[in-house]
């Protein structure tokens, strides 16, 4: 704050806001509600539309009432710290139109460049939660001023922790990349504020920014009363992390859309690909190996073609992984998973088992797919690290993407243990019924 009024980049002065008369207090953003002035969609907060977007002053909303207490708001003035971000306009006019951000978004805040910057009210008015700014008495900075910072914060406790060098991340000149992952609601302050104050503090700009859109849960905004606002805590006390992570990843693409959280078919698309089709290789063929081959894999690869096709895979998938298209990389990897079942299908180990004079082809068949798995289990490693993790233990070698060169032969392996449990819906129904009763 020091340095910001020193090279003059904060202004003082008194604007109008919005008063409750009943609980005597100034009212913040999102505790001024009605009408939008845009769009005139019903019970708005004070900042912005959700109907169309649209930006505004809690003043300018239509017979506003207050969330406190149901009372009409009164004006009144009040002396507020102002960001000026004018001062950093030809930064972000070349931040914008540099290959940083999405063209969605960099089309939005264009908008805002073409229509003036105007400076940002970074202060609000007790009571108010945070960090009362120095000097400045019952005044506290607003939360999307420091809460960056507080990311900043955290990760240099992390690089203390772990010996890293912080200022190789966040100084200019460095060799690392620095990516942003945000809500599409909150463009304005990663993509303006945010570069303008790390400009001032003589920090680096992200190498990109990636807006993603809304959560629905079934179709609709979140709901406590519907028990589809559920809390990370609520989720994890039912369910498994790594499905909702893969359900994420089948649906999240490098685009600004909306994300569904359907919960059957969160069901269905867990229980049929992550199961039924990856997990199901590797749990088919480990039991023959363990009851007829102690575990052992084949001398040689029975199809070094079908596992080099596998391996060659990986280019695109990574590629896909890069350009953050997560959802078109579970499809690569899922259609590779159908490809190793229907090999196996086609052998049928099951039914050569019977015959102990094809038994080396069982073992080479399930040796195979074992191979596929390994792929297989590397490729989603990056999403699902704790079933990357176990398969490494039965597989006794690390997934490790470059180690992909070759299939493993004469390799023993660790006796079978279930990778990941298939979703029954009757704990998703209980942990909806327990998200109802969440404060």
């Amino acid at each position: 704050m020091r340095d910001w009024r020193q090279g003059g980049h904060i202004a003082v002065r008194e604007i109008t806001q919005a008063f409750d008369p009943r609980k005597d207090c100034f009212l913040q953003i999102d505790l001024s509600k009605g009408p939008a002035p845009s769009a005139r969609a019903p019970d708005q907060y004070g900042d912005n539309c959700e109907a169309c977007g649209a930006t505004y002053s809690p003043a300018d909303l239509i017979d506003p009432v207050s969330a406190l207490s149901g009372a009409t708001p009164i004006d009144k003035a009040s002396q507020h710290l102002f960001f000026r971000l004018s001062n950093f306009e030809d930064l972000l006019t070349d931040w914008v139109n540099s290959d940083q951000l999405q063209a969605p978004i960099a089309n939005k805040l264009k908008e805002w460049l073409e229509a003036g910057l105007q400076d940002w009210d970074i202060s609000r008015d007790a009571p108010y939660f945070g960090f009362e700014i120095p000097g400045y008495p019952e005044k506290y900075f607003y939360v999307w001023l420091d809460a960056p910072i507080g990311y900043m914060a955290s990760h240099e406790v992390l690089c203390r922790e772990q010996g890293d060098d912080f200022d190789a991340y966040w100084l200019p000149g460095g060799d690392t990349e620095l990516y942003h992952f945000i809500g599409k609601d909150i463009v304005n302050f990663h993509g303006l504020f945010w570069p303008a104050m790390l400009d001032s503090a003589g920090l680096r700009q992200p190498t990109a920014v990636y807006a993603h859109g809304f959560l629905t849960v079934n179709g609709v905004k979140m709901s406590k009363s519907r028990g589809t606002f559920i809390l990370a805590e609520t989720y994890l006390e039912h369910l498994d992390p790594e499905y909702l992570r893969y359900y994420y990843a089948a649906k999240l693409s490098g685009g600004v859309d909306d994300i569904d959280l359907n919960l059957d078919d969160f069901v269905q698309r867990v229980n049929s690909d992550l199961i039924g089709k990856v997990v199901n290789i590797a749990s088919r063929c480990a039991g023959f190996l363990r009851k007829k081959f102690d575990n052992r894999m084949s001398v040689d690869c029975a199809e070094p073609e079908l596992v080099q096709s596998f391996i060659d895979a990986g280019d695109q998938i990574a590629a896909l992984y890069e350009a953050r298209e997560f959802n078109r990389a579970m499809r690569e990897i899922i259609a590779l998973a159908d490809r190793a079942n229907q090999y196996i299908d086609e052998k049928k180990p099951w039914a050569m088992a019977k015959d102990e004079a094809l038994a080396d082809q069982v073992q080479a068949v399930c040796s195979v797919g074992v191979n596929l798995f390994r792929v297989l289990a590397t490729y989603l490693k990056p999403v699902l690290p704790s079933m990357a993790e176990k398969s490494e233990a039965f597989l006794q070698c690390s997934l490790d993407w470059t180690a992909l060169e070759r299939p493993l032969v004469d390799h023993e392996l660790a006796p079978f243990s279930p990778l990941l449990q298939r979703i029954d819906m009757e704990v998703v129904s209980a942990m909806v019924e327990a998200s109802k009763n969440d404060a």
